[in-house]
This record gives C-alpha cells, sequence and structure tokens, in this order.
C-alpha cells in the first residue's frame, strides 16, 4: 500500500494512492498517526480510505509522505565513499572504519521537501549536488520500545519506504568535514521525501537470497542520465542499519533512515572524485534533477535561486591571554 500527503486549496490531506489517484484518510488522521499505530493498523485503515472518491494526482501539491520527528542519513555505498572521499579530501579509497559499522548523521527534519518542490541552492554554494537514497520508516510494533533492536527485531519495525534525495553543498560540506564535525550546512537546506510511503509488503518480492532490496535506482539531469545502481548494492540491509541507530537509546516511529548515496553516478561528487574533474558540472539555477526508484516511484525538483546572504564573518583572532587586562 502507498500512503501520501498533499495539499490543494490550502487544505492538508492524508491519504492511500491507487491507479485512480489519492483517497483521503479520514479528517485530521495524518500518515506518521498510521506509522505509529503500526503496520497492521495502517493497513486496515487504508483499506477502507480505498472506498472513498480519488483525487487526481496531478492536481495536488504532493508533500513529504510524513512528518519525521528524526532523520538520519547513513553512508551504506562502499562506492559512493570511494568517489566523494577523492572529490573532498584528494584521496583514494574507502577508510577501513568504513567496514567496521554502519555511520550517520542527523539532518534538519523541518527541511523536508515534497516530490515536486523547487529546491534552492543553499547560500554561499558554488558546487551544489543530489543524492539519490531510499530511505525506511520506522513505525510501531506492539510490546517494544525500540530500544537497542537486534537487527531480527528491527524488521519487524520497518513500516516502508521512501525516495529520499539528500541535496548538498559540496563547497560548504569539504569545509566543515576538515574541522572533523559535519556535515552542517552543508547538508541542511532541503531533503526530498516522496512520492509516497510504500508499505513493507510491498517491497518483499524485492528482497534477494541475502535479505537486500534488489531495486533499480536511477537518477537524470534535464533529462539526461546521470546514475543507475541496485539498492541491494548497500553494505548493510535496511534492519541493520536500524538496529545499529537503536543502539544504547530507542529508534521511535516515524524515524527516517536514508540509505546513503547509492554508487555509479548516485550524485555528482562521486563522478567529480573517479574522474578528476567537474564532469558532469555542479547543478544550476533552473536544472531539473529526476529520481526513479523501482517499486516507489519517481521525484522531480527543480533547482531554483536561493537567498542572497552576506559572506559568514569569520572567527576573530584573540591572544588567548588568561588574566583580565589591568
Amino acid at each position: 500500500m502507498r500512503f501520501a500527503t498533499w495539499e490543494a486549496g490550502g487544505v492538508v490531506s492524508a491519504g492511500v494512492v491507487s491507479d485512480a489517484g489519492l483517497h483521503a484518510l479520514p479528517a485530521g488522521t495524518t500518515v506518521l498517526d498510521l506509522v505509529r499505530a503500526g503496520l497492521p493498523a495502517a493497513l486496515a485503515v487504508g483499506a477502507a480510505a480505498l472506498s472513498t472518491p480519488a483525487v487526481p494526482v496531478d492536481s495536488v501539491r504532493l508533500l513529504p509522505p510524513l512528518q519525521a520527528p528524526t532523520v538520519r542519513d547513513f553512508v551504506a555505498f562502499e562506492e559512493h565513499v570511494e568517489g566523494v572521499r577523492k572529490a573532498i579530501d584528494g584521496v583514494a579509497g574507502v577508510v577501513a572504519e568504513w567496514y567496521q559499522a554502519p555511520t550517520f548523521y542527523f539532518t534538519n527534519p523541518y527541511a523536508l521537501l515534497g516530490a515536486h518542490d523547487d529546491v534552492a541552492v543553499p547560500p554561499g554554494s558554488q558546487r551544489f549536488d543530489f543524492e539519490l537514497e531510499v530511505a525506511v520508516v520506522v513505525g510501531a510494533v506492539e510490546g517494544s520500545d525500540g530500544a537497542s533492536l537486534t537487527p531480527e527485531q528491527a524488521r519487524d519495525h520497518v513500516f516502508g519506504y521512501t525516495v529520499l534525495n539528500d541535496w548538498s553543498a559540496r563547497d560548504l560540506q569539504a569545509r566543515e568535514m576538515r574541522v572533523n564535525l559535519g556535515p552542517a550546512k552543508g547538508k541542511d537546506s532541503a531533503t526530498t521525501l516522496g512520492p509516497w510511503l510504500v508499505t513493507a509488503d510491498e517491497l518483499e518480492p524485492h528482497r534477494d537470497a541475502e535479505g537486500f532490496l534488489a531495486l533499480d535506482l536511477r537518477v537524470s539531469v534535464n533529462g539526461t542520465g546521470i546514475g543507475q545502481d541496485l539498492l541491494s548494492n548497500m553494505g548493510w540491509p535496511f534492519e541493520e542499519l536500524i538496529s545499529y541507530a537503536s543502539r544504547g537509546t530507542v529508534v521511535r516511529p516515524g524515524d527516517v533512515l536514508g540509505s546513503g548515496t547509492c554508487g555509479n553516478g548516485g550524485c555528482l561528487a562521486e563522478l567529480w572524485g573517479t574522474r578528476g574533474e567537474s564532469a558532469p558540472p555542479p547543478l544550476q539555477v533552473g536544472d531539473v534533477v529526476e529520481m526513479t526508484v523501482e517499486g516507489i516511484g519517481t521525484v522531480r525538483n527543480r533547482v531554483v535561486a536561493g537567498v542572497d546572504l552576506p559572506p559568514v564573518r569569520p572567527a576573530r583572532q584573540r591572544s588567548r591571554a588568561r588574566e583580565r587586562p589591568a
């Protein structure tokens, strides 16, 4: 089943997606409410909603499928790590630490955008990039608080999946990473989620013998194909990512965890690193980035001019004196 959130005439609605269009849930019910109720209950509510009149998808603005309380983004594709490290640090190869455990950062849940929203270039950035990913959404499981889950327990907490585009200002990111902290402003201006949230049962037929989802992922800029990969090239399956995120803490219903960018052109920076040149070039105002994930759907966003702000003031130089002046 596919769940969506949309806006039409200033009114926000949530519902189920069918071939006929969008079928609204009872007034006031959100997709996050369904995620918090758990997958079996959500499927029952969604099935009942299919009897309501359908709204054409092209008559509304699709919003992010849910308002996520938190968004973690992992880096689970070895090929992506290899290329981007070369582009940002100038060093080839993958650090040994990458293989030891999944790594993630928290990104900005207030910066989530819908499947067809415009995306503004972050202030001060000249090297704007996309990142093709799939995100898993954590659901509720009766009798579980989401704390320190085993991978087997974590699989039960998978509610569904959506397409994620982790928009990245590579020049800002490179500066931040040299301070050994972040990314921060290089990543927090925009994250596309959409077009809808596909429940876990829909994608089970794509699971391979090793437990990975063998979904085709593709991205193009202005109609020209840039990258293609299989989601099954991840270093860890999603239940391992959820389990790791919950170690010594909790994951809660509605939390979004990104797979990290796929390889083979899942972003421009990977290609810059492997080719040794900025080809294709960084995204420009007017570019349209389209991403399609098999079994989930397509997101399509246009790059627009961002806010023109003055440069950031550098830190002051100081004496580091430990005594107040006389």
